[in-house]
């Protein structure tokens, strides 16, 4: 039984969800998405569950995203498995939201895409000094999913889009600031924390183990990031970074002009339509339409090439400058898909 890639357990209780890939830092497969979504169907209406706990094995983190070799090879072949993955990936990510028992998520460690799907939702989540919390997706030719770019449209003033477009990460005092985790409680109180949960509501079991969250340097930065990503143009986002007073707004600025242009014009407007979206499982919608479109693309393929295949960290992106990423590219890929685009024409 440990050699399943999710395990399943009840203490006191409490519902226990595992994510035990610990060599692959719990990257999430489809698998794993279907095992998740069984067990909260099945303890949303017992009694003897009162609350649902969410860890990662291992001691490098909860979840390191999706299992992007995977949707790669998938893309490559044109096939159609990630886009059910998606599909099934996402509706447990508005399952999560919705419960209607409280949802703890530890977020220690390494949490990035996917892994912010399964705890940034959650009602109560907890981060510590370990934590390194963020979605890269332009670095690889995507964006960002699982609810992304709800929650980062939520963000403070714009420190959101910054995190997106940027692929940037942020540790346990920013995420407590840009809304992406609540409470901040050292590593070494986590097993007490995890056997309060077994006869305490969460509430009372978190405060009675937290500390103050740290302090947040993205909220001291926060004038010049308010300042650079206002509007809907990125190549004035990036023009205004670079001539910035600020140096740190100009080292954004090289960061920012390395990503994929495609996925960082496509990133703003999703963020700015899913600020006006009323819900997350609108954003869902939208997310997947993009993902879809996403998959198989020229960036997609060569982002994840560049980092995760062949490692060599330079990806050759088309078109290679923000300017040239046509208004009608970008378009397209929020339009209505179609039967092929699902996998329902093969």
């Amino acid at each position: 039984m440990n050699d399943a890639p999710v395990l399943i357990s009840i203490e006191g209780a409490a519902g226990h969800i595992v994510l035990n890939r610990p060599k692959a830092i719990n990257a999430l497969t489809h698998e794993m998405v279907t095992i998740i979504q069984a067990a909260l169907d099945e303890w949303a209406d017992d009694p003897a569950v009162q609350t649902v706990v969410l860890t990662g094995s291992g001691e490098r983190g909860l979840c390191a995203g999706g299992d992007i070799v995977s949707i790669y090879r998938d893309g490559l072949a044109g096939g159609s498995e990630s886009v059910a993955f998606w599909a099934d990936e996402y509706r447990l990510d508005a399952t999560i939201a919705d419960y209607p028992k409280p949802f703890v998520a530890i977020m220690d460690g390494i949490v990035l895409g996917g892994g912010i799907g399964l705890s940034a939702h959650a009602d109560v989540r907890v981060v510590t000094e370990r934590s390194k919390i963020g979605m890269p997706e332009t670095g690889i030719g995507f964006f960002p999913d699982v609810g992304g770019t709800y929650l980062l449209s939520r963000a403070p003033g714009e420190l959101g889009t910054h995190l997106a477009l940027t692929a940037g990460s942020v540790r346990a005092g920013d995420a407590i600031a840009v809304g992406l985790a609540d409470w901040y409680v050292p590593s070494d109180r986590l097993p007490a924390l995890l056997a309060a949960l077994a006869t305490k509501a969460p509430s009372e079991a978190v405060a009675a183990v937290a500390d103050d969250a740290p302090h947040s340097a993205l909220l001291a930065d926060r004038a010049w990031i308010d300042a650079a990503y206002e509007g809907d143009d990125v190549v004035k986002i990036l023009a205004r970074l670079a001539g910035s007073e600020a140096e740190a707004a100009r080292e954004t600025a090289v960061v920012l002009a390395s990503k994929s242009p495609t996925s960082v014009q496509v990133t703003l407007r999703a963020l700015r339509n899913a600020s006006d979206l009323p819900s997350l499982r609108d954003a869902l919608d939208q997310e997947f339409r993009l993902s879809v479109r996403f998959h198989g693309s020229h960036d997609f393929l060569e982002g994840v090439r560049a980092q995760v295949i062949d490692k060599d960290r330079n990806p050759r992106w088309s078109p290679a400058d923000l300017d040239d990423v046509a208004e009608e590219t970008v378009a397209a890929y929020f339009a209505t898909l179609g039967a092929d685009e699902l996998g329902l024409g093969r």
